[in-house]
């Protein structure tokens, strides 16, 4: 099958959850500071969504722009996906209206690791579906981003209900580590020149 049909499905849904997002946030009741610091909470939550909304999309482009084709495993595997970005707006929302709360801010860390978990499943079943000769085996390698990535949304999960405002720095710290678009496909589809 192609892969233009799941592409151009998975960037609508994108779209709309990001949508989504930004109408969850509420117009300010006043014209000065004080009528904008109670909503800080939301306005932040929803920034940091917003980057891990940019940076599945991104990373989501390349990795279809590596793949051969797509079978009913990647269409279903790319639906888990897709399933688990769709609650980015509601542990997004509970979070911020309840400023950074221990258990919605666990509710998101869980969102992230479930979706983390599933894009790693949607690789994996591309490389099953391409072959021994998967262009994205090769350019996923070691994925050390991949693997640490989980382990730092289960100790930020954990960090919620200890210290909540640790749980939402290494939240952060995954969005950062993922910030710089991921070249390693780039630089298998199109080796640099010797």
């Amino acid at each position: 099958m192609g892969k233009g049909r799941l592409e151009a499905f998975s960037d609508g849904v994108l779209a709309i959850i990001i949508t989504i997002m930004v109408l969850e946030l509420k117009v300010p009741h006043g014209a000065d500071l004080a009528a904008i610091t109670p909503l800080m909470p939301n306005f932040l939550s929803y920034v940091l969504s917003f980057i891990y909304v940019g940076i599945y999309w991104n990373n989501h482009h390349h990795l279809l722009h590596a793949a051969r084709g797509v079978s009913g495993s990647v269409l279903w595997a790319n639906l888990n996906l897709l399933f688990w970005l769709s609650l980015f707006p509601v542990t997004t929302g509970w979070m911020g209206e309840n400023h950074f709360a221990p258990l919605p801010s666990a509710a998101y860390g869980f969102v992230l690791l479930m979706a983390a978990i599933a894009y790693y499943i949607l690789q994996k079943t591309i490389i099953h579906a391409d072959g021994s000769n998967s262009m994205l085996r090769r350019a996923v390698g070691i994925d050390w981003k991949g693997k640490l990535s989980p382990f730092l949304y289960a100790t930020a999960i954990a960090l919620s209900f200890i210290a909540h405002w640790l749980a939402q720095a290494l939240y952060v710290l995954v969005a950062l580590l993922w910030l710089v678009p991921d070249r390693r496909i780039e630089r298998v589809i199109h080796p640099p020149e010797a």
